[in-house]
């Protein structure tokens, strides 16, 4: 009898041979489909992140990055963005973004992706990318990152040249196993002609349309790309009739009326972070008789994640559609706490297959115009396109593919004129979380 873990024989099976080559990747790879692998971050005192390739799973890979290495580098990118850092206001971090930031300057966000690259991009795996890119193949990375690594567009990583990440592989949000392999989470069907639940800068109460919570989207003249897409999905909106943007009539119950039988959400608005992820808000049009348990906002009660997820006394859980597009600041933001259990998750643990958001504020053209100035009247338009762009890549087979093609146009146009209407201040902000039906259990 072993009555001490030093006492236990030794393994009988052997271990595998790592694979230290970077063309090792293209060992047996199936000819039916592309390689897949799960990139993981995990904070200590120094940062450690693994990977495995599906096709290779007794192989995986690990490496650290020392946290006096990485911790530089990610504050260069916190300075970059405009999602408030400490004792900053939301308006003084746009400032900050737009006036000086290095996402709007061409040379500065190569240097800044180049120095990201190094630090945080393990040169083994650059390796495996590099022999797939040159076999010709595109692979799907699913990655989850870390608090804090959570800011980073894993798409903005620099290859050779000009060229990203984005331009070798299609990548997504990997969501923690506990919450995408719950085996009582049921992923809703996917239907391409199911009715469009849309949430489309809708009117806050207590709020005008130039306050905090105010118009993300300004006037949406006819005609306008945003006015066109609204066509294109006419007979498929929810809720049917009366006005598509800014309506005052769309809250928790009508959005839950909306979701009955529809295939994806389209909500553009407000998200504010809270102190843990579960507290992240969505702003709709409910005031303050609205059923639910979250504080007051004067007239108007935000509607949480933990809402979303477990309901509350009066109010049932969501029944999430198969795609979710939450297009408003900070919508992604789970992954910046220990228990990353905010929006995305919500609406994965309440059904959805894919959910975009996120990483970062998303300045508004109102906002480029006014601190961009090299824009002008060209901010018009910028955020709108986004919409488009997310709303096309929902109704797409793969939302993910999709996605990838609309952000390497926009990388072409960037770091080939350096024209700061596709900076990635906005196309880089987003990312999707893709999570299956989790496995049978047996």
């Amino acid at each position: 009898m072993v009555s001490n873990w030093r006492d236990l024989p030794q393994l009988a099976v052997p271990m595998p041979v790592p694979r230290t080559d970077g063309a090792a990747v293209l060992d047996d790879l199936p000819d039916d489909r592309r390689p897949v692998a799960r990139l993981r971050y995990v904070d200590g005192d120094d940062l450690f992140v693994s990977w495995v390739w599906e096709h290779q799973r007794s192989a995986p890979r690990m490496t650290i990055a020392e946290r006096s290495a990485v911790a530089p580098v990610l504050g260069e990118l916190a300075a970059a963005l405009p999602t408030p850092l400490p004792g900053e206001n939301g308006m003084d971090a746009l400032r900050r973004a737009l006036t000086h930031g290095a996402l709007l300057d061409r040379q500065r966000e190569q240097r800044l992706a180049h120095a990201l690259t190094a630090a945080l991009l393990p040169r083994w795996l650059a390796l495996e990318l590099n022999a797939l890119e040159a076999a010709g193949i595109r692979p799907h990375l699913r990655v989850q990152l870390s608090p804090s690594t959570a800011h980073l567009p894993w798409e903005l990583l620099g290859a050779a040249d000009e060229e990203r990440a984005v331009d070798m592989a299609d990548v997504s949000v990997l969501l923690p196993a506990t919450l995408r392999n719950d085996p009582t989470r049921a992923v809703s069907e996917w239907q391409p002609s199911a009715p469009v639940a849309t949430v489309l800068d809708p009117v806050v109460p207590g709020f005008s349309a130039a306050s905090e919570l105010g118009s993300v989207l300004g006037p949406v003249a006819a005609g306008s790309p945003l006015a066109e897409m609204v066509a294109r999905l006419d007979g498929r909106l929810r809720p049917a009739g009366g006005e598509r943007f800014r309506r005052s009539d769309v809250g928790r119950v009508a959005l839950a009326e909306s979701l009955d039988d529809a295939g994806r959400l389209l909500y553009v608005g407000h998200v504010t972070a809270s102190t843990h992820a579960l507290d992240a808000r969505m702003h709709l049009s409910d005031g303050a008789d609205a059923p639910g348990t979250t504080p007051l906002i004067g007239a108007h009660r935000p509607y949480t994640a933990a809402e979303i997820a477990l309901g509350a006394p009066g109010l049932s859980p969501l029944r999430a559609p198969n795609r979710v597009a939450l297009i408003a600041c900070d919508s992604g933001s789970d992954l910046r706490f220990a228990e990353p259990a905010g929006l995305v998750a919500a609406f994965t643990h309440r059904g959805a297959e894919y959910v975009t958001a996120t990483r970062w504020t998303l300045p508004t053209d109102a906002g480029l115009r006014r601190l961009v100035p090299q824009l002008g009247d060209r901010a018009d338009g910028m955020l709108a396109e986004a919409v488009v762009a997310v709303d096309a890549a929902h109704d797409a087979p793969d939302p993910v593919a999709a996605m990838a093609v609309w952000q390497r146009e926009q990388r072409r146009r960037w770091t080939s004129t350096g024209d700061p209407r596709h900076s990635p201040v906005i196309w880089a902000a987003f990312a999707t979380a893709w999570a299956p039906a989790p496995p049978p259990v047996l």
